[in-house]
């Protein structure tokens, strides 16, 4: 099974807010949509949900329509949240879960499972207006999926979260995935994308600027984020052959190359054949490269 996104476009008017995109997610993957606010995001997860129409292109679960499948297969957890205030957390779990077709029975495990590993089984009978925003968070994320959808959206999942509780979602979405459930989510937090994701696409503007597999975008930049810890000044850094741009940091500098092929000759010039503590190369973050894909400098 998989969920197809084929040439999908969305357009208002004279606006396109998705323009022709395309990418594939496996049964089971965990796939990373990202892009600054108004890239299309938060517009593709409403016309993967039927909740917009496109207005060109498929969209298609398992060769079939989404459109045509049984909604109790999809769950959603929108970024603008919407739980009762008023409403006991265990009774807003039911109520969500049984509009989904299961009954108290059958959601009673799941319910008791999740709302002790949350750490929220002492607040079940408190309102959710009493609740932190992180419980409020934790107890709409249990809602998303407790009638165990086969895919799974997360719109800024993250948003908020203490790092107690963002690990606590992390866990969950990897605990999810190995039970089978396929996931996309969206996040500002590029660190999040890195951990969970093996795929993703880069959006700018509703266009893709990359779609495919987190190691392959990182080497197509090579390894050219060099970490030293030396007594040699900015300047001299700065004028070694192959080398982009330094950034002096807490522990020593950053150099950025202008390929991989330089770290040898550079490490030769600093060590003047000496022991060096530190001298590390390796590839960019998924924060760095893409503030390098929507144009926006690396800082």
């Amino acid at each position: 099974m998989s969920l197809e996104i084929k040439n999908v476009t969305k357009k208002y008017k004279d606006f396109i807010a998705v323009n022709a995109l395309d990418f594939t997610i496996d049964k089971g993957e965990i796939f990373g949509l990202i892009g600054q606010n108004g890239a299309g995001k938060t517009t593709t997860f409403r016309m993967i949900l039927n909740l917009q129409e496109t207005t060109e292109g498929d969209i298609l679960w398992n060769g079939q329509s989404v459109h045509k499948l049984n909604r109790d297969l999809l769950g959603y957890l929108p970024e603008e949240r919407g739980i009762f205030p008023q409403m006991k957390i265990e009774e807003q779990l039911y109520f969500f879960g049984t509009l989904r077709g299961r009954s108290k029975k059958e959601l009673k495990p799941d319910i008791d499972y999740w709302m002790d590993r949350f750490e929220l089984m002492e607040k079940k009978n408190d309102k959710a207006e009493t609740l932190s925003k992180g419980n409020q968070q934790k107890v709409q994320l249990i809602a998303s999926f407790i009638h165990r959808p086969e895919f799974l959206i997360l719109d800024e999942p993250f948003s908020g979260l203490d790092p107690v509780n963002r690990q606590h979602l992390m866990d969950a979405i990897l605990y999810m995935k190995e039970q089978g459930t396929t996931i996309l989510f969206s996040s500002h937090q590029m660190d999040n994308v890195e951990e969970l994701c093996d795929h993703l696409c880069i959006l700018k503007r509703g266009k893709s600027l990359f779609s495919g597999g987190l190691q392959q975008l990182k080497e197509a930049y090579g390894k050219i984020k060099l970490s030293v810890r030396t007594d040699k000044t900015l300047e001299q850094l700065n004028g070694l052959e192959g080398v982009q741009r330094v950034v002096q940091t807490k522990d020593g500098f950053t150099l950025f190359l202008e390929n991989e092929h330089y770290g040898e000759a550079i490490y030769h010039a600093i060590s003047e054949g000496r022991y060096m503590d530190k001298f590390s190369l390796d590839f960019l973050t998924l924060d760095e490269i893409f503030k390098l894909k929507v144009g926006e400098p690396v800082e």
